[in-house]
């Protein structure tokens, strides 16, 4: 069985494949101080639920972006897994990133172009990412990575506007029952939502425009299946697309050996 391991900003998720089947997942917040004997209490819980053991697994692969949560995680696969796990980077996920800097690139980022080219098959195509930050990541015609757009994640928006504005409350992401406030409360969640819609329907058009085609667009994230229901921009939905990408490096670093 392959170890997926997902260090995002906000959590981080641990998934377990057999036969390049999911058999489950488990999603728990990003502590960079967390111990390595802490991974082991959580994980030990979720395998005996899921009536799996640790000699289960026979190989790891992280993709991170939070570089301090790195070495409790490693020292939790070798101490507990047995097992030295591999990190996914620009240069071993097995596309192409023509951008300026590839070794400056979220692993995250092109694991889900990686997964676009591979389970969906879609070029020109665009990855809509609801997390931390709102990240559109683009892949051209060459099937080939070739750069993106990164603004402030919604819930990341909503803290901030909450910190900066005494008076400000803070509020929820949810689909307001009209787009006019006639409170601040219903001011602030149509400000969100819609302006949200906006930037996702704006930002679209424009990367359509430069690249001269019509891409496909998918969502990913926890908040994609919301945005999506009001926008016909989005086309798909796919809330693994990042633990498939993971996979898919996999194979690829596989077939390298």
């Amino acid at each position: 069985m392959l170890l997926a391991i997902d260090i995002g900003n906000t959590n981080t998720v641990f998934a377990v494949y057999k036969n390049d089947k999911l058999v489950d997942f488990w999603r728990f917040q990003t502590i960079a101080a967390r111990a390595a004997d802490e991974y082991a209490a959580f994980l030990s819980q979720m395998f005996n639920l899921a009536g799996l053991q640790w000699k289960d697994i026979q190989d790891i692969i992280i993709c991170s972006v939070v570089p301090d949560a790195d070495f409790p995680v490693v020292k939790f696969c070798k101490k507990y897994l047995k097992h030295e796990p591999v990190f996914i980077t620009a240069k071993n996920v097995g596309i192409k990133a023509e951008i300026d800097r590839p070794e400056e690139l979220g692993a995250d980022r092109i694991v889900n172009a990686a997964a676009m080219r591979a389970h969906y098959k879609k070029a020109p195509a665009i990855v809509i990412d609801f997390g931390t930050a709102t990240t559109f990541d683009v892949i051209n015609k060459k099937g080939n990575y070739a750069g993106g757009v990164i603004a402030p994640g919604i819930n990341l928006s909503i803290e901030a506007l909450s910190r900066a504005a005494a008076k400000l409350p803070k509020v929820g992401v949810k689909k307001p029952k009209k787009v006019i406030g006639t409170s601040t409360v219903g001011a602030i969640e149509s400000g969100i939502y819609w302006g949200y819609i906006g930037l996702i329907e704006g930002t679209v058009e424009r990367i359509s425009k430069e690249m001269k085609a019509k891409p496909f667009v998918l969502a990913t994230g926890g908040l994609a299946p919301l945005f999506a229901n009001d926008t016909k921009t989005i086309q798909a939905v796919d809330e693994t697309l990042t633990l498939k990408g993971i996979l898919c490096v996999y194979h690829t670093l596989q077939k390298r050996k």
